[in-house]
């Protein structure tokens, strides 16, 4: 509908692979939260050490991308997957697995069937039918069949629900996504999981075909807000998703080393990601999100600032020892 939705791609760090990502990735977040949820940027950081590239994105209306939550539902966070898709293969390459979590993992189901590079999909504490989420504003069902709109309490902050997102809602038919699902599906859900209960869990992996696992989170909650359950479920879904995810080879320019005291820059990602190599070392150079950059690594003045530091320091040390000085 011509509205920008506000993205991260997480591109592997500079000594895995040398920043080139071997698959592509797309992570969906859960009803009305954003992309930079501590579960999403854990997750998806952790993916990226693993050699995928991912892509975390608002949805439309919420976090930082355009548009009125309020005009949205289920089938347009379903179409911002596709166009995010869409930008990756337009930009990098199609991608290959897509991650999602809770009402975003309901989402990524029902994508798959519409990306034909999906090789492989993870869900999340997710519901089996999109519907589930009418739990969270129930007492206000009566006033939106009523009046056709209203204001709701979620996680703290107020939001406008309309009719049309109940329909939407009514009409989806995630089974039958389910059903014709092609690529290798892996499920995570917590027993403990108070938000969706894993019951739906359960159904989801029934209802699919193919290649299915399922992973229990322990006492993980919903939004595994503690850091060792996220890393936790990225560890197992880099682990899994390398059987059924086909990755490209490594990243290799070992036909241009540099020499001792030679330094090589050469971009790997548009606008100013750039990688840094030495004889020995390699790092990442961003420049900051707040002027366009990814914020993958130092900005070049914190790099130059960062030498002529650490060589005043360095100095002081050698000067000091020589002269037996207890510095």
């Amino acid at each position: 509908e011509g509205q920008q939705l506000a993205a991260r791609l997480e591109l592997p760090p500079w000594n895995v692979g040398e920043g080139v990502p071997r698959a592509f990735c797309i992570f969906a977040h859960c009803f009305t939260c954003s992309k930079d949820i501590p579960a999403a940027s854990r997750i998806s950081r952790a993916l990226s050490r693993a050699g995928f590239g991912v892509l975390r994105f608002d949805f439309t209306g919420l976090g930082s991308s355009d548009g009125d939550f309020a005009n949205t539902n289920f089938s347009s966070n379903v179409d911002d997957l596709v166009r995010a898709a869409g930008y990756l293969e337009e930009h990098h390459r199609a991608p290959a697995l897509l991650v999602g979590h809770s009402l975003g993992g309901a989402a990524v189901l029902a994508a798959t069937r519409r990306l034909a590079s999906v090789e492989a999909v993870v869900s999340i504490g997710a519901p089996s039918d999109p519907g589930h989420v009418k739990r969270n504003f129930a007492a206000n069902l009566d006033e939106i069949e009523r009046v056709g709109e209203a204001s709701v309490q979620l996680a703290g902050r107020t939001f406008k629900i309309k009719q049309q997102f109940l329909e939407d809602l009514d009409a989806q038919n995630l089974g039958g996504a389910l059903g014709d699902l092609q690529a290798a599906l892996l499920v995570m859900h917590s027993p403990l999981d108070e938000t969706v209960p894993i019951e739906e869990a359960q159904k989801i992996y029934q209802a699919a075909r193919g290649y299915r696992s399922f992973v229990s989170l322990g006492d993980a909650d919903h939004l595994l807000s503690k850091v060792e359950d996220a890393e936790y479920v990225a560890a197992v879904i880099g682990a899994w998703a390398t059987r059924y995810v086909t990755m490209e080879p490594d990243g290799n320019h070992d036909d241009v080393i540099p020499e001792v005291g030679d330094v090589i820059v050469e971009e790997i990602a548009p606008p100013y990601t750039n990688g840094v190599r030495t004889h020995r070392h390699g790092f990442t150079a961003d420049e900051p999100a707040k002027i366009g950059g990814a914020d993958l690594g130092p900005a070049p003045f914190e790099l130059l600032l960062a030498g002529l530091g650490a060589c005043t320091s360095m100095t002081l040390r050698m000067y000091a020892d020589r002269k037996g000085w207890p510095l």
